[in-house]
């Protein structure tokens, strides 16, 4: 039986994930941004929650202090994410995109590293297609996006980073007992992207959407096989999964160098948050 801390837990693939590992016994924790919606799926389940606001880099450090409370966690999913339509800065002075998809999740997994590492964690991060769709042309010297700004590339650029956490996560960590490992869900029918335009509101919105979306409860059994499974054995510790198979990059990072510099750039920019 493990302990399993799911963000994004209150909706979606994060939410049928937690019903399904749930069934099978483990102990899961839920954490959701909307305190009401997330209080309803923790009781309808049985389980713990949290709330955060990844805008928020203070609020992030909060949910790590309580996180860190428990005796262990054994898998850490990296869930919550969202497209945002315009280029804004957050209060802490960070692209909104960028920091939902990518410093938000960064920062919760540094604060609870020590925790991680004494339960010998798999470090989940969901991805997307998008990283391919989106990505391919990312510069790892913008990170705020700063650049010719659309909210598909920044999004993409986002999924990518994920991605890229996930290798040097793993390269960094795995002697001491992490394992990471990312995927990408589908196509989801959900609320994702409903104030999106183009293909993006197109793929999850329109009359003709179920001909490219999938159910969240079936996308979430993506989840569930790398929360159960045993690294190294079940799957390639490193690697993004379409599937269960190994998803191949358009953006090419073959000697690394890119995802050190972005893990060392998000060290850099959460150091303050860090006691």
């Amino acid at each position: 039986m493990k302990t399993i801390v799911i963000t994004g837990g209150s909706d979606g693939i994060g939410l049928h994930a937690a019903k399904e590992l749930k069934k099978m016994g483990h102990n899961v924790v839920i954490v959701g941004r909307n305190p009401s919606k997330t209080k309803k799926a923790a009781e309808e389940l049985g389980c713990p929650y949290h709330t955060v606001d990844y805008t928020r880099l203070d609020d992030v450090v909060r949910l790590a202090d309580e996180l860190n409370k428990y005796e262990r966690i054994d898998v850490l999913a990296n869930n919550a994410g969202g497209i945002q339509k315009d280029r804004e800065l957050t209060e802490d002075g960070f692209e909104r995109t960028f920091q939902i998809n990518v410093l938000g999740g960064f920062l919760l997994t540094r604060l609870l590293l020590d925790k991680l590492i004494e339960s010998k964690a798999t470090v989940i991060q969901t991805s997307s297609i998008a990283a391919n769709l989106f990505g391919a042309d990312f510069d790892v010297n913008d990170l705020q996006n700063e650049k010719d700004y659309s909210k598909n590339s920044a999004y993409g650029y986002g999924k990518l980073e994920d991605i890229l956490f996930t290798r040097e996560l793993n390269r960094r960590y795995e002697k001491d007992g992490i394992s990471a490992v990312a995927f990408e869900p589908g196509v989801v029918r959900t609320n994702f992207a409903s104030e999106s335009k183009g293909f993006m509101k197109f793929a999850y919105h329109s009359p003709l959407k179920y001909l490219f979306t999938i159910s969240p409860k079936r996308s979430a059994k993506r989840l569930v096989w790398l929360a159960t499974g045993t690294p190294g054995v079940d799957f390639v510790k490193g690697e993004v999964y379409s599937k269960k198979k190994i998803m191949k990059l358009k953006y090419k990072d073959e000697d690394g160098k890119d995802a050190e510099i972005l893990f060392d750039e998000c060290l850099k920019m959460t150091d303050k948050y860090v006691k």
